[in-house]
């Protein structure tokens, strides 16, 4: 009996997985807002009552492919964060990180770019919910390294959204660049990332006599 279970619970994920795939081949010439689950069942093979043994909806179906796509990202990006040295071979290989999975799943981030703002409000949430969780992610880890001491959590978080920024913008950017304009989205990449570098290393300095965070004379008014 357990045995049975085990084959049905197998085929009942390889159908999930072919609704998540033939969906996604679909929306690389649409946006999720105008997908028919017909469409999706019809290019599996199953009938309409069978997609919804496995999503609500069209709407919950693009939430899963969020997942899909980002969730693997959140162990690679920790595992870069974490690594002590040159914190200049760092940002290179944050950058050859989110390149290389551009380059494996393409139809994925270009799903990602579309959706971040698209008509399909569940869907732009989890994307949101997504990046944010990046961004704390990384805050927390630039917080424990010495360039963060006196930094306020909020600025932590806010630098940490600076990287998240980046990493999208340099998605976007691979997925409209051909092969021969790769290395120069690359290196654009970096040099983004090395200013924000760079004004990290400053941004407690003050500028002119002014907190640079605020903008106030840090004396108060004479």
């Amino acid at each position: 009996m357990s045995h049975t279970v085990g084959i049905r619970r197998t085929q009942k994920l390889k159908t999930r997985q072919a609704l998540l795939d033939a969906a996604l081949q679909l929306l690389q010439n649409q946006s999720l807002s105008s997908l028919g689950l017909r469409e999706v069942t019809r290019a599996v093979g199953v009938s309409p009552t069978a997609f919804y043994r496995h999503f609500e909806d069209t709407a919950a179906l693009g939430v899963a492919l969020v997942e899909e796509t980002l969730d693997s990202l959140h162990g690679m990006i920790g595992a870069i964060l974490a690594e002590t040295g040159d914190s200049e071979i760092r940002l290179d290989r944050s950058v050859e990180l989110i390149i290389r999975h551009v380059r494996e799943q393409p139809a994925h981030f270009r799903f990602i770019a579309r959706e971040q703002h698209g008509g399909v409000g569940p869907v732009r949430e989890a994307i949101a919910a997504q990046l944010q969780l990046f961004a704390e992610e990384v805050a927390a880890a630039l917080g424990t390294e010495p360039e963060s001491r006196g930094w306020s959590d909020e600025d932590l978080l806010m630098l940490g959204g600076l990287y998240v920024d980046h990493m999208v913008i340099t998605a976007s950017a691979m997925l409209d660049a051909g092969p021969a304009d790769e290395s120069r989205v690359a290196g654009i990449a970096r040099r983004r990332l090395r200013l924000v570098a760079l004004g990290r290393r400053h941004w407690l300095d003050g500028t002119d006599g002014q907190d640079c965070r605020t903008g106030r004379d840090p004396v108060g008014p004479a």
